[in-house]
């Protein structure tokens, strides 16, 4: 009897299980050591006084993502992607050896060198292993695929926040007068890190999808002609805009909570749970982008998630007049809200990156999009600076949901009437 073609799909879905568990604890271990590491070094700059630090984090670490982009597309396409992904997971050992370092000495500039180094690794990882989904599933399995990693890496991102907080909380000193909680941190980076490298040998063998690509010797010029490009595929453009976007606020979101937390005179550990309600509901939203941003007209719920984001933080600037014991509930249910329409929005975003370019083009691509995200996280880091010297957190917050309200009108304009072909 022949095999139709749903029976097909299930059965290649079913086969590539082990290795997607691979890929997903790989990524995860990544993004884990990635937040719990900014987390304790933002959190440590904050309670030390220097607020303004946590930009300069933020564009140490977006910085290698505009000048490798060009590289690490080429890198994905050129050879094959489980290659490319362990070299990233050993090289990120090598990072997290340098930036455990420099948390428990508390200096700076190797915070920040590590900072740049973990970002080198994210921009070489991310298209390859990325670009690895659509070669495991069929194209009808890759937004499902990505709901699952989205709600993994969610969830490895709540820790890494929550341990961040929880770990800087130790204040014993040990060695040389460290205090206790910045030694955990040093030790569970590099020990994560070496996790990370051992589960990255399970990743998927397949062969290099365009092996006579050239190197890119133009660098940023070639990701930025890549870019150009793009406009002929009007939904592809709008979906790129869209996804910076959102990027951009994620990150003025969290520089701006935790300066809230201290406001409202929380712990290092407090203010980590703030951040965490927002996660929380990052991962709830990308579970129900699996239901609300599927089949053909799968955009559809885009600008409705983009206006409940921006309602959220607009509310966010009435939560300090708020009597003391609603303040906070108020404000962990705001962000909340907001992690839900985040998760809504990335999801079937990010998908669209991985089954719309052709086979030979997909890490280029995908480092394109991830080079037109980091910029806008690079100029959000930027802005930040003169909102946290100037701005109440929450007034912060609610310029940012004033800014996104006219995006989510944008938005619903050029997404009306287009389908997916």
């Amino acid at each position: 009897m022949t095999e139709t073609n749903a029976e097909s799909i299930r059965r290649q879905v079913r086969q590539a299980r082990s290795r997607f568990v691979a890929m997903a604890a790989t990524y995860s271990l990544g993004v884990f050591n990635d937040n719990f590491f900014k987390q304790a070094a933002s959190l440590m700059a904050v309670y030390a006084g220097r607020q303004t630090f946590q930009s300069a984090i933020g564009v140490a670490f977006t910085l290698p993502f505009l000048l490798l982009a060009a590289p690490a597309g080429w890198l994905a396409d050129r050879f094959p992607k489980r290659t490319i992904v362990i070299a990233s997971k050993a090289m990120e050992l090598a990072a997290m050896a340098c930036g455990a370092v420099g948390i428990a000495t508390e200096s700076w500039p190797l915070v920040l060198v590590m900072m740049f180094l973990m970002g080198a690794q994210s921009t070489l990882f991310s298209p390859a292993l990325n670009g690895s989904i659509p070669e495991l599933y069929p194209a009808e399995h890759v937004l499902a695929a990505n709901s699952t990693l989205k709600m993994v890496t969610t969830a490895a991102m709540l820790a890494g926040i929550i341990l961040a907080g929880v770990a800087l909380a130790y204040k014993i000193p040990l060695w040389g007068g460290v205090p206790a909680g910045r030694m955990l941190v040093a030790a569970g980076v590099v020990a994560v890190a070496l996790a990370g490298v051992l589960l990255s040998l399970g990743v998927p063998r397949r062969p290099a999808a365009r092996p006579d690509a050239k190197f890119p010797w133009s660098g940023p010029v070639d990701t930025l002609r890549t870019l150009w490009n793009l406009r002929t595929d009007r939904l592809l453009t709008v979906v790129l805009l869209a996804d910076a976007f959102v990027w951009a606020v994620a990150v003025l979101q969290v520089l701006l909570v935790n300066q809230l937390g201290k406001e409202f005179c929380l712990t290092e550990r407090g203010t980590s749970y703030l951040v965490v309600a927002e996660l929380g509901g990052v991962a709830v939203g990308g579970l129900l982008a699996r239901r609300l941003a599927s089949g053909e007209r799968w955009f559809r719920a885009l600008p409705g998630a983009m206006f409940v984001l921006a309602g959220a933080m607009l509310l966010q600037g009435a939560a300090p007049q708020l009597p003391a014991p609603l303040r906070l509930l108020a404000v962990w249910t705001l962000l909340g809200i907001a992690g839900v329409a985040g998760g809504l929005l990335l999801v079937p975003l990010e998908a669209f990156f991985q089954v719309r370019p052709d086979p030979g083009q997909k890490g280029r691509i995908i480092a394109a999009a991830n080079f037109a995200a980091f910029l806008a996280m690079m100029l959000a880091a930027a802005v930040s600076a003169p909102m946290l010297a100037h701005l109440p957190p929450a007034m912060g917050l609610a310029v940012l949901g004033a800014v996104t309200l006219p995006a989510a009108l944008g938005l619903l304009w050029a997404l009306n009437g287009r389908e997916l072909r």
